[in-house]
């Protein structure tokens, strides 16, 4: 993991976050037989991107982007603890890097920028059956807290 670097992503990076969006996509199929068979847009990235409420980090090695995930601030439910939250997403490491603690480093840069706006509470989400993700999120700290379900008739 030596010869990686974090950056700040920018506009000029859209078709790649694009083509990498598509693999998290691609992963994830498994898990959710709704995701759309084409097209499927998980996330906003031209809006995140300018979001000043959002931080959407990249990793690189040699100028590839091989890691992505993005840290925004978002209001909490009025039952909680705390007014504002952050949401992690988008996180995604090129399978021939996984296991190197890329993702664990992704995550503490994005702690440390939502630390620093004053936001302390974390949200992701993981699907239930997704094993090997949900104990990289266990090794970093985070706990199972809700499950989503749903029904299609």
């Amino acid at each position: 993991m030596d010869n990686i670097t974090f950056r700040t992503a920018s506009p000029a990076d859209i078709a790649i976050l694009r083509e990498l969006e598509q693999k998290v996509v691609q992963a994830e199929r498994p898990y959710n037989s709704s995701i759309k068979p084409e097209n499927a847009i998980y996330y906003d990235l031209e809006s995140l991107l300018i979001d000043p409420l959002s931080c959407v980090l990249v990793g690189e090695i040699q100028n590839d982007i091989i890691a992505t995930g993005y840290a925004q601030i978002r209001q909490s439910k009025i039952s909680l603890n705390h007014a504002k939250h952050c949401y992690l997403g988008f996180m995604f490491v090129e399978s021939e890097y996984r296991g190197q603690g890329i993702n664990k480093c992704l995550i503490d840069k994005l702690v440390h920028w939502s630390k620093e706006q004053g936001v302390l509470d974390f949200y992701l989400d993981v699907y239930d059956a997704n094993d090997s993700a949900i104990r990289a999120y266990e090794k970093v700290g985070f706990t199972k807290t809700l499950v989503e379900m749903k029904l299609n008739l």
